[in-house]
């Protein structure tokens, strides 16, 4: 009995030790979630200001009607995790990627990855990453993740030329208390309904913003502003799912252990009081026994007047 107890003693103070790196990590993916967060809120409000520069682009010069182009490549930019302990982030992401590209339209499909997990996901569901790049390890490496999938996107574009091309994200994004679910949202052509509604919105100052560049330069600017804002938006909000399904498993994780350890603490108390019992009847049987012991022996009688 006593080597059991010794043995789930050893086992409960393991997994106490195993809780407190669980505690530890979980509440280290809220740490790390916050300033992504931060990032995804900062960026939508610089988003609007380039949609209010779309705005005044078309009050000024009317509405743009946008030459019809084909379309001859179609680039897809993936957001996957190379962190772990998330779970089955990637290979859901590149599951619902590859329902969502049997859909579109015949043509060759660039796919851009970002995330080496991602790759062989997307490899796994039969598509082959184009270029893979590594995810930002801060909020700082956001912005320059940004700025090179925008150069990317440009030399696709100049390599397309005279065609086209449009532009998909594919990321997990946050869906309230549901947690979070895969999102594609196209970025390139522009959405016709969106520049409809900003050309009939008022404009809220009394004069326009003025422009020194010509006219199509301007709004090639205001595009390629509009793809950086929506990627590091993409980005950032990635990461902030990836921290938050990692905190997810953390939780199960903890609770999983604090069951175990209210199991290892019930056989703990059973071996306990086993061991008690039976130090207990021991010393009961050694009683009995003495007792028993005194009333057989009887006192011997001597007759003094016997030679």
């Amino acid at each position: 009995m006593t080597q059991s107890l010794e043995r789930l003693t050893r086992r409960t103070e393991s997994m106490k030790s195993i809780r407190g790196i669980v505690h530890t990590m979980k509440t280290l993916s809220v740490i790390n979630a916050a300033p992504y967060d931060h990032a995804a809120r900062a960026i939508e409000a610089y988003h609007d200001t380039v949609l209010t520069g779309f705005q005044a682009f078309l009050h000024h010069f009317g509405p743009w009607d946008a030459r019809e182009v084909a379309i001859v490549r179609r680039v897809l930019i993936v957001f996957g995790s190379d962190h772990g302990l998330c779970g089955n982030y990637n290979e859901a992401l590149a599951a619902h990627v590859a329902q969502a590209v049997q859909n579109w339209p015949e043509g060759p499909v660039t796919l851009l990855c970002v995330g080496a997990q991602m790759e062989d996901a997307l490899t796994d569901q039969g598509m082959t990453p184009k270029e893979t790049l590594f995810p930002p390890a801060s909020v700082d490496g956001i912005g320059r993740l940004s700025n090179l999938l925008t150069q990317r996107l440009d030399d696709i574009r100049h390599a397309a030329h005279p065609g086209d091309i449009s532009v998909s994200l594919a990321y997990f994004t946050r869906d309230g208390g549901a947690g979070q679910v895969p999102d594609i949202t196209s970025l390139l052509p522009l959405d016709t309904d969106l520049l409809r509604d900003l050309s009939t919105k008022p404009w809220a100052s009394r004069s326009l913003p003025s422009f020194t560049l010509a006219p199509d330069e301007m709004f090639s600017a205001l595009i390629r502003e509009h793809l950086f804002a929506s990627m590091f938006r993409a980005a950032a909000e990635a990461l902030v799912t990836e921290n938050a399904a990692r905190m997810s498993l953390m939780q199960q994780a903890e609770q999983s252990i604090d069951d175990r350890l209210e199991g290892l603490t019930g056989q703990i108390r059973t071996v306990r009081q086993d061991d008690i019992t039976t130090e207990l009847l021991d010393v009961i049987v050694g009683f009995e026994a003495l007792k028993k012991g005194k009333k057989r022996k009887k006192p011997r009688l001597i007759d003094v007047n016997r030679p």
